[in-house]
């Protein structure tokens, strides 16, 4: 498999794009603006899914799934909710085609719908329009459900995984009978993705809140986890919402207390998506290929064998079908790839740009000395080991290819982030350097504005573990009570 890749420095957004399509991860559909997510890229997913969906439920959350269309007239219910999502909704008008007499089909105008579906942006109408029928008792709560569903937002311009028409993610939906409590789950969520990229995809992430500018349509208050990218770019990596009561009033879900008065329940809403696939990729990634954390890579190991007959290759095979074993009994996802249809050069090549953490290759020679030569993906060294010691050496690089990844990043992000007190300061780093930059901002939704207008560069969040800091803005001059994060962004 011969490798052509644009090089990060060259052209980043390339390199990204031809990495995607050619580790077969992904690719463009028939339909503008879609993916296909190729097995490969699916198996990634399905690894992010199996731990997230773990995590949920460890904390007392239940899966359910709610229907992909929307009645128009749940989303005017919530009016700031609508505003957010009205300019990116698919709607649905007509239930039948028909044959338009010259041998093709046209939509049948007879068939129009007496009201419009929504194909769902986001589904907090629709679930909040079931909880007023699960909600009638504090004993109903709280009700803490999740779902996994697909989701469109009609957008112009895309890039595979990052931003689609139509994507893959998770949807948390609670309520609580207090706003304490609704709290607790928002921030809790914050916490739990916060964990899972850190201790599964390896990428450090910065939990903080959003600005109310940048705020989920509808909450009263977003928390975050915001990633800094190989080039320079921050990714906004999960959301948690505070919704408040906001929801409950407009479906009309109350709840009889315990003193037997009625009151509006409170409520969170929550989600990642396959974003999460590119903010991998772009993470770890280098010019030769795909990087993956053991965590989540499909295979953790692939062994090769390397030889000139079949008189060799039973010979191999039965060794490394024995090691194979006693891998997989330690828990390591492990393939053994004999086919006759490739060379071992060309295997090479694939499981490096697919990112596979670690490489076996067993060979006559490697017969005879009773060793095999192992590849690490991340550092691209080699060594040779002997065979009875390969199943512990795995085991432990499973474990420093993995902190490796997380420190390396954590490494990028500390060199790329900055403070500054003055708004040149600020545009000539975010010129020359790009990163985070820690500024002091004057909480006005006109300096922020004036900031993205003026630089393109927003507000990631206002950094919860951030230390309170007074100081003056960088634009106005005004009081700050603490910084916050600024950068460019996907």
């Amino acid at each position: 498999m011969a490798k052509n890749l644009t090089t990060r420095e060259e052209d980043y957004s390339k390199w990204y794009n031809e990495l995607v399509v050619q580790a077969d991860m992904a690719e463009n559909s028939g339909v503008r603006g879609c993916m296909v997510i190729k097995p490969y890229g699916f198996a990634i997913w399905e690894k992010m899914q199996a731990e997230l969906d773990r995590m949920f439920k460890e904390t007392g959350h239940q899966n359910a799934y709610f229907p992909l269309f929307i009645p128009k007239s749940y989303f005017s219910k919530e009016a700031s909710h609508v505003d957010g999502f009205a300019k990116e909704c698919a709607v649905v008008t007509h239930y039948r085609l028909k044959n338009d007499g010259k041998g093709g089909i046209m939509v049948d105008p007879d068939a129009k719908l007496e009201e419009e579906l929504i194909v769902r942006p986001t589904s907090e109408t629709i679930i909040w329009d079931t909880y007023r029928k699960w909600i009638q008792s504090y004993r109903d709560l709280p009700l803490l459900i999740n779902q996994w569903a697909n989701v469109v937002r009609w957008e112009m311009r895309t890039r595979l995984f990052l931003r689609t028409a139509e994507f893959l993610w998770q949807e948390g939906h609670t309520a609580h009978a207090t706003e304490t409590e609704a709290i607790a789950e928002a921030e809790q969520m914050m916490h739990i993705y916060a964990e899972f990229a850190e201790n599964y995809m390896a990428m450090p992430v910065i939990k903080g809140l959003k600005t109310e500018s940048e705020r989920f349509a509808g909450a009263l208050e977003t928390y975050c986890i915001e990633a800094l990218m190989q080039d320079g770019k921050a990714l906004q990596a999960g959301t948690s919402h505070f919704l408040g009561q906001n929801f409950a009033k407009a479906f009309d879900v109350k709840y009889a207390t315990k003193e037997g008065g009625q009151e509006y329940v409170w409520a969170t809403s929550w989600g990642v998506s396959t974003r999460l696939m590119g903010a991998l990729i772009m993470t770890h990634s280098d010019d030769n290929g795909l990087v993956l954390p053991p965590k989540l890579a499909p295979d953790q190991v692939v062994i090769v064998p390397i030889y000139r007959n079949d008189e060799q290759l039973e010979a191999i095979s039965e060794v490394a079908k024995d090691l194979q074993q006693q891998l997989r009994a330690k828990g390591i996802r492990v393939k053994y790839d004999d086919r006759d249809t490739q060379k071992p050069g060309w295997k090479f090549n694939q499981y490096e740009l697919q990112g596979v953490p670690v490489r076996i290759a067993i060979g006559p020679k490697d017969l005879e000395k009773g060793t095999v030569e192992l590849a690490r993906r991340d550092t691209l060294q080699k060594q040779f080991v002997n065979r009875e010691e390969v199943v512990g050496v795995v085991e432990g690089l499973m474990i420093e290819i993995q902190e490796n990844l997380y420190t390396k990043a954590l490494n990028y992000r500390a060199e790329h982030t900055t403070k500054v007190e003055t708004y040149e300061a600020f545009k000539k780093v975010l010129e020359e350097k790009g990163g985070f930059i820690s500024a002091h901002w004057d909480g006005t939704s006109e300096t922020e504005e004036q900031v993205k207008n003026e630089t393109k560069a927003t507000i990631r969040c206002i950094p919860i573990d951030g230390d309170d800091e007074v100081g003056t803005c960088m634009v106005t001059g005004k009081t700050s009570k603490r910084r916050v994060l600024f950068a460019k962004a996907y």
